[in-house]
């Protein structure tokens, strides 16, 4: 091989490799979404699991450890969301720098208030996650925590670039305050509805707007309903004269299905991620679809 053709190609695969970008690995889409938007250029951003798949199952592919392998950053959601499927990729990855306690490892759970904590953990109880509700996400009001998280990490881990991306946070941080003005006057007529939900995936958004939690189909987190709760549920609606079942993507929607048509109420579908629906393609627009599905 001619010698001098080969070190150019050399040196364009060195200038690639050390490029400068941050390679930055994130368990869920909403994630991924908000450390582009922070990092822009300065990161490359891969996302592991699918919007529209259960959080709690995502089934491990052996790309997932070579993505792992060559993080620089980890970031998760935390709350012991990513327990059953995570820990066995980090471990297999065998990078050092992503390592829960190294730099290279932010657990976005740690920086935000987790609601429903339980007092004691039992299987008996369903799938309960001991550290409280993880899907902190569903509030809106925590995105900009979120955000400011991942901006103190990714200076910490690329210090010469602080001031791009404290820049790109406030930009974050201005418009995200647009929209929730916007979207409080939008769900200012449903505060003090009484709801039901099939997981308890959303009751960071109901208790943000208002909205009262009256129960949910599952009898238990994790546990499918059976007929005697179904018809516990059914008499509750009644009673507490609730008008919307809410659904997510990824349950079965039977018996959410059958309590809507039977009494006569909405059933709605809502995204719990980036790319769980058409529309929801990053996490203005989660919201933007969540909040249009409720009010149209």
């Amino acid at each position: 091989m001619n010698v001098l053709k080969f070190i150019p190609l050399l040196l364009l695969g060195m200038h690639s490799a050390f490029s400068g970008s941050l390679q930055v690995v994130a368990s869920y889409g909403y994630i991924g979404d908000i450390v582009q938007r922070i990092g822009k250029d300065r990161v490359e951003v891969v996302v592991l699991a699918r919007g529209d798949y259960n959080p709690h199952i995502i089934i491990p592919k052996p790309s997932y450890i070579a993505k792992m392998r060559r993080a620089d950053l980890l970031v998760i959601n935390g709350g012991q969301l990513e327990i059953g499927w995570l820990p066995q990729i980090i471990r297999q990855a065998n990078n050092s720098a992503v390592q829960p306690g190294e730099r290279g490892f932010l657990d976005l759970s740690q920086h935000v208030h987790l609601i429903d904590v339980p007092t004691s953990v039992s299987r008996e109880l369903g799938d309960v996650h001991p550290e409280g509700n993880p899907h902190f996400f569903m509030d809106p009001e925590n995105i900009p925590v979120i955000a400011t998280a991942v901006t103190e990490r990714l200076t910490e881990l690329d210090p010469d670039h602080q001031a791009y991306y404290e820049a790109n946070n406030k930009e974050l941080r201005t418009f995200w305050q647009q929209q929730m003005t916007r979207w409080e006057a939008q769900l200012k007529p449903y505060r003090g509805e009484k709801v039901v939900e099939y997981h308890k995936i959303f009751d960071y958004f109901f208790n943000r707007f208002g909205f009262l939690i009256a129960g949910t189909v599952e009898p238990l987190p994790g546990i499918p309903p059976t007929a005697k709760h179904i018809a516990e549920v059914e008499k509750m609606i009644v009673r507490e004269h609730v008008k919307f079942i809410f659904q997510d993507v990824y349950n079965p929607q039977d018996a959410s299905s059958y309590l809507a048509a039977r009494l006569n109420i909405k059933l709605i579908i809502l995204p719990h991620d980036v790319g769980a629906v058409k529309g929801a393609d990053n996490v203005f627009s989660v919201f933007d679809e969540i909040i249009r599905r409720i009010t149209q």
